[in-house]
């Protein structure tokens, strides 16, 4: 079976793209998009006068959804968003989290349709890409085309990466390279990358990372009780970045030591309860 076979079509959603006011510029030119997206920019790019439109979306508003035709590739200029895939009994996979200078909606070049959903995690201020645009640019700026078309790479190179972790890494393992992953992200966008903020849910990062919601808050928790981290709600603060980033597993600790052995002395009463049970069950019997 083909892998959008897998997936159902989400509900037909208008994209939420009323102009509204936003803080800064309506419009980008190619050279401001090439700078959100670190490409070196020649002469014959600057002087370009190709404009992008800006379209802010409010947290909780979709981009795009599964199965709408594909025709805009987006660029996160600032806030934090989703992508997810949704299977037949409407269960969400959260692919990726798009932050400033991501690319995004990729995945419609394919079938020219949408194959994930995008969904905004906080306020965002999105510049609009269309697909017809960027072509006709390609045929003028060569270089540029090539340039793009290594943005998507990258985005596939670090699907790629996170599958790996997914398949190789222990749970406590997969909680730590994601910090630090934010933690670099944030620090590229000139912000703290020591103290931030989750913008997503810890379902979404299980979801991201494949665990249960319940173990990322109790791998979160034993961060921050063996002093990795501090972590308050959705406030982190890293501590200590070189065991975060080398982490394998963690040392069981007291409070988990002690919780270990209650459970074990719980299984040992249990079927010691069970097989006395079991041979007065037989004295009877043979009574």
């Amino acid at each position: 079976m083909q892998t959008h076979q897998m997936f159902k079509t989400s509900p037909t959603y208008a994209p939420a793209m009323s102009k509204g006011q936003l803080s800064g510029k309506l419009w980008s030119s190619l050279q401001d998009i090439c700078e959100l997206l670190h490409i070196p920019v020649g002469t014959s790019v600057a002087n370009d006068v190709t404009v992008f439109q800006h379209v802010q979306f409010k947290a909780g508003q979709r981009i795009y959804t599964i199965g709408q035709p594909f025709d805009m590739l987006y660029i996160v200029n600032s806030g934090f968003l989703k992508t997810v895939m949704i299977d037949v009994s409407g269960s969400e996979q959260v692919l990726s989290f798009p932050m400033k200078g991501d690319l995004f909606g990729v995945d419609g070049i394919h079938t020219a349709h949408y194959a994930s959903e995008s969904v905004a995690l906080t306020n965002c201020d999105i510049i609009l890409v269309p697909f017809k645009k960027f072509t006709a640019i390609g045929r003028t700026h060569a270089e540029l085309e090539t340039a793009i078309y290594g943005v998507m790479s990258g985005e596939l190179i670090r699907e790629h990466a996170m599958l790996n972790m997914l398949g190789s890494l222990s749970a406590e393992a997969r909680v730590a390279r994601f910090l630090m992953s934010l933690s670099d992200r944030f620090t590229e966008m000139g912000y703290s990358g020591k103290q931030f903020n989750l913008r997503m849910t810890r379902q979404e990062i299980g979801s991201y990372l494949g665990l249960t919601l319940e173990t990322v808050s109790r791998t979160l928790s034993a961060f921050n009780e063996i002093g990795l981290i501090s972590v308050d709600q959705r406030a982190i603060e890293i501590k200590d970045v070189q065991t975060l980033t080398t982490l394998r597993r963690l040392p069981p600790s007291r409070a988990r030591a002690k919780q270990e052995a209650a459970s074990a002395v719980k299984r040992a009463t249990i079927a010691e309860a069970s097989q006395h049970a079991a041979c007065e069950s037989i004295s009877v019997a043979v009574a």
